[in-house]
């Protein structure tokens, strides 16, 4: 069993501060560990104050949901009254915030931890998480939700997401 120790999140958290800061952008970065405590978090100069405790809640929530932010929108976006509930049950530590920059941290297909990142864009504070636990060596694919052990990532040759090939037929692979 797979643990995320404290330098190995402070070595996120610091190549995550690096790569925010060559895009121009002043972030916080908090890592979590796989039950969403947390083991690391810091604010760069200039990240606005409410940025860490928003680069918190995206790391629990990418760690106790254990898919990434980005893959449970629309799962929220279906069921909204079902996910505002999940922030408040006895045991919810932080709120469950399904948006991009909310990153699961898997090494060797276990989910160890996650990654959350606040202060830039959406779509900026995801690069900088993608980017950085790619370059690291951590695993950025995971199961659709209700599609056990079929992991999501980039297309496979010949086959759309929905398991047909591309001529139209169904994949009896898939």
């Amino acid at each position: 069993m797979s643990t995320l120790t404290l330098d190995a999140a402070d070595e996120i958290v610091d190549a995550a501060l690096k790569r925010a800061q060559s895009l121009g952008k002043a972030v916080s970065v908090a890592v979590v560990d796989a039950g969403g405590f947390v083991i690391s978090v810091r604010r760069s100069d200039g990240a606005r104050p409410l940025t860490p405790d928003i680069a918190r809640a995206k790391a629990y929530t990418a760690a106790v949901m254990q898919r990434p932010g980005k893959m449970l929108k629309k799962w929220q976006e279906s069921q909204p009254v079902f996910f505002a509930q999940l922030s408040q049950l006895p045991g919810a530590a932080l709120p469950i915030m399904a948006t991009e920059g909310s990153v699961t941290i898997k090494k060797d297909g276990e989910i160890i931890g996650g990654l959350g990142i606040a202060g830039g864009t959406a779509d900026e504070d995801q690069q900088v998480a993608d980017d950085v636990l790619e370059s690291l060596g951590y695993e950025l694919e995971f199961a659709a939700w209700g599609a056990a052990g079929t992991p999501t990532g980039p297309k496979q040759s010949g086959t759309t997401e929905n398991g047909t090939t591309d001529n139209g037929t169904t994949d009896k692979g898939a």
